[in-house]
């Protein structure tokens, strides 16, 4: 075999592996004493997993101790093979027992030599060291000895008696090489170790670490010696520089000198010192683990906590453990940072890293100045969500409240500023209001103490924030105080007011409070800010419009006249801001339909040509923005399709209304589907009586074939009848009934319904079915509102006039109509069994009628 010195690493622990491979292979197939053989194959091959971990991480483990080590088990497993082959004296339970715990004595050298191996692999060695030490062969499991020679056999015996020469000096060779190991260690001088410590490359280094770890074990060094020779300035150099397995081991001597004397401590106490056991906290788990024990231990001297504050890293690097997964570390780390923050600038900096309740504890507890001081490095912080969260957790807001209310106006001024800070996240707005700041907060926005003027800013965009939950109506004429101050305030405030009201008005239980602001002259006080030059102030302005004309439109409508509705339609025109546009849409759409000088007005202003030009240009991704202004058009369409103006439905139409209609059928909202097919169901209503019959004579030249209409039963145009089916809508129409969503199953029903009149009711059936519409609308009927239900029922007793339809679909309703009659809303009884009786599954005598 090759020698050690001569193969790499890696070839070294290849060959190893094949031995032991053949030696448990030689064992299990062992004709005599097999009980024992296979115990000792079976220990044998747990090694094997070990050496392919230690071959695969060479970078640490291919070390001159190591390879002497590896070298010792290499020879072990030569004399067991020479013992399995030959035959032997002594029992087999004797000598394997023997080599198995030599084997283990040298596993204990690589676990010795293999600091830097990751710990979960340390501990495989570690238990198979131990169960190799205590591995037991009782002489039970072999009653009868190994036959001796005869005289018949001269040659075998000779073997043997070689085999036991050989194995007894491989025995020597390995003991040997075990004590050298041992001795490389033990026989340094002080010097030395010393010169070792100072020049010593890693390997030197190495032994001259454990020989003085051993030493200072056994006693044999003093700390007057320790201090004399400058040891610990001397190992703390060698961590910048020195492999990771020698940083452990220096850090471990560290920690066992500081725990020895206060002045081995002071001797680790000078910032280079601190910062190279700063440095260790950025590496491995275990060298972060010992490093943080090391600083922990210094740190009850106070240089250390000043001095650790200022190195670069240190605290964030202290958060990070504290927050990791290691739960040593993470409790030695929570140790030192409470230590640190007995200054506070590291508080300040531990809040910066992420860790707030330093911080949190000056602001409760802290004088004057300390608490003006957390309070504005808060307002200064660029804080996530997380932070805020964590810091209304950790009780920030309450001490700030009290800052604020108690304190002069510095104090009041940061306390402000870092609430503005922590109101950003929803989770903080229910904990201001719980303390009490609304009063405060308006009180000082009333204020015209010119000392308190640089406050209410701040103070208007909490209460902003605060406005986003409904639980700030329990200040009951919250809303009353901040429109009176409207007039009366900078733009940034107005601002600010404008939001907060439009959060109150918007919400569900406000009803109260958007009357009273209605009888308090909102409306009129808001119209004015629709021409201001502030476009933040006139979209808070038209956002607030809008949501009071959802609650209120008939008291808007009031007070809009021609100029406001023009400047209306000029913001949907001009404005660059989407949110702008959709927000004016949505004050027009909420109009009520049947105020005919509001639709003047807005046809004289060539509303539609704007809206249909807007909805032309729509991006290829429908922001939620994008989708609230397309319902706005989609509302505002309905007042241009009425069907008692056939006018202004022509008007519409030629301006290409329907094949918009007929898009926000696929490409709308939920919303918008309802509204556009609100719109169709209005102009298909006229159809029939706008249609072309064959005989007219209106015609100079005959139309297409493909302008007749089979539900018509005459030429039909998109731009002159309005038909439905000629737009083809009727499939997205039938497409929304086949979806999950109900919202829009009325409007939808009304519109596929037009084809149902009278003098047409047939031709619509068939084109119904023909297009799939009645297993839709079938399917309908199990699960919507009582209204689309009704609709539904109106359509299908028409559809189930005609045989084949009532054939076909027959028996897929009966299921659905039995459970309605039995189970659905008395309204719908009537209609209900009236549809039995067609399918002929009730009498029309029934009780049902």
């Amino acid at each position: 075999m090759k020698k050690t010195e001569n193969r790499n690493f890696i070839e070294l622990v290849s060959e190893l592996l094949a031995s032991v491979e053949e030696v448990a292979s030689l064992a299990k197939e062992s004709e005599s004493e097999r009980e024992i053989f296979s115990e000792f194959a079976r220990l044998l091959y747990k090694l094997a997993p070990i050496l392919s971990e230690i071959r695969d991480n060479k970078d640490v483990m291919d070390t001159a101790t190591i390879r002497k080590a590896i070298e010792s088990l290499e020879k072990e497993l030569r004399r067991a093979k020479t013992l399995i082959k030959s035959p032997d004296s002594k029992q087999p339970n004797i000598w394997i027992e023997d080599v198995i715990q030599d084997l283990g004595r040298s596993i204990g050298l690589v676990l010795f030599a293999s600091i830097d191996l990751h710990l979960d692999m340390k501990e495989k060695i570690g238990l198979l060291h131990k169960e190799f030490m205590n591995a037991k062969f009782d002489a039970s499991l072999s009653p009868s000895p190994c036959p001796s020679a005869s005289p018949s056999h001269d040659s075998e015996f000779v073997s043997a008696t070689a085999s036991e020469k050989e194995i007894e000096e491989e025995g020597i060779e390995i003991a040997e090489g075990r004590t050298e190991i041992e001795e490389e260690r033990t026989n340094l001088t002080i010097d030395d170790v010393v010169l070792q410590f100072k020049y010593g490359n890693d390997e030197e280094l190495n032994f001259a670490l454990l020989s003085f770890n051993e030493s200072i074990r056994q006693g044999l060094i003093t700390n007057e010696w320790i201090n004399e020779e400058g040891i610990i300035p001397i190992i703390v150099n060698r961590l910048a520089s020195c492999k990771p397995n020698n940083r452990l081991i220096i850090l471990r001597i560290l920690r066992n000198l500081a725990l020895e004397n206060a002045v081995n401590k002071e001797k680790m106490a000078d910032a280079a010192s601190l910062s190279a056991l700063v440095k260790s906290l950025t590496r491995d788990v275990e060298e972060r683990r010992e490093a943080v024990g090391l600083l922990l231990d210094l740190s009850d001297l106070p240089a250390v906590w000043r001095r650790l504050g200022r190195i670069q890293g240190c605290i964030v690097m202290l958060v990070t453990m504290l927050n990791g997964d290691d739960p040593i570390a993470s409790d030695n780390a929570g140790k030192l940072l409470n230590a640190l923050s007995s200054n506070t600038q590291n508080a300040l900096h531990m809040a910066e890293a992420g860790y707030f309740k330093p911080l949190v504890h000056y602001l409760d507890e802290g004088s004057d100045m300390t608490k003006i001081l957390m309070a504005t490095a808060m307002s200064r912080m660029e804080l996530t969500d997380q932070s805020r969260a964590s810091l209304g957790e950790d009780g920030a807001i309450e001490p700030l409240v009290r800052l604020f209310n108690a304190g002069k106006l510095e104090a009041k001024l940061s306390a402000l500023n870092a609430l503005q800070n922590l109101s950003n996240l929803s989770d903080n707005i229910q904990r201001l209001i719980s303390s009490g700041i609304v009063v405060s907060l308006l009180q000082l926005l009333f204020s015209v103490t010119s000392v308190l003027m640089t406050l209410r800013e701040p103070a208007s965009a909490i209460l902003a924030r605060i406005a986003q939950s409904e639980s700030v109506l329990v200040n009951k004429d919250v809303a009353q105080q901040m429109l009176s101050l409207l007039n009366l305030s900078s733009p940034v405030i107005q601002y600010h007011l404008l939001q907060a009201l439009n959060s109150i008005a918007g919400h569900s239980s406000a009803s109260k409070v958007r009357r009273k602001m209605k009888e308090n002259g909102a409306i009129q006080l808001l119209l004015p800010f629709l021409t201001e030059n502030n476009t933040k102030i006139r979209t808070g302005a038209l956002n607030l419009l809008y949501t009071l004309s959802k609650y209120l439109p008939e008291d808007l409508t009031e007070q809009l006249g021609e100029f406001h509705l023009n400047t209306i339609v000029n913001i949907i025109s001009s404005s660059p801001l989407e949110s702008d546009k959709a927000a004016a849409i949505g004050i027009l759409s909420n109009i009520p339909i049947g105020n005919k000088k509001v639709t003047e007005v807005l046809k004289k202003a060539n509303l539609l040509p704007i809206l249909i030009c807007i909805m032309n240009s729509s991006p290829s991704t429908l922001t939620s923005t994008w989708q609230w202004l397309a319902e706005g058009v989609a509302g505002i369409l309905i007042r241009f399709t009425v069907p008692s103006d056939k006018r202004l439905q022509l008007l519409a139409v030629e301006n290409e209304v329907i094949p918009l209609l007929v898009k926000l059928l696929s490409n709308g909202s939920l919303a918008a589907k309802s509204l556009a097919a609100t719109s169709l169901a209005q102009l298909s209503q006229n159809s029939l009586s706008l249609r072309k019959s064959k005989k007219s004579s209106w015609f100079c030249v005959p139309p297409s074939t493909t302008a007749f209409c089979e539900v018509h039963d005459g030429y039909c145009f998109v731009k002159s009848t309005f038909c439905l089916v000629k737009a083809g809508a009727i499939p997205p129409l039938i497409q929304i009934l086949e979806g999950k969503d109900r919202e829009a199953d009325e409007a939808v029903l009304t519109a596929i319904s037009t084809l149902l009149q009278d003098e047409i009711w047939e031709n619509g059936s068939n084109y119904i079915a023909e297009m799939s519409g009645v297993q839709a609308i079938i399917k309908v009927l199990e699960s919507t509102t009582v209204k689309a239900q009704e609709k539904a029922l109106w359509i299908l007793e028409r559809v189930f006039k005609v045989e084949e339809h009532r054939v076909k679909y027959g028996e897929s309703a009966q299921v659905v109509l039995i459970d309605l009659a039995q189970n659905g809303d008395p309204k719908l009884k009537s209609s209900t069994a009236k549809l039995l009786a067609q399918l002929e599954l009730l009498q029309l005598q029934s009780s049902y009628f």
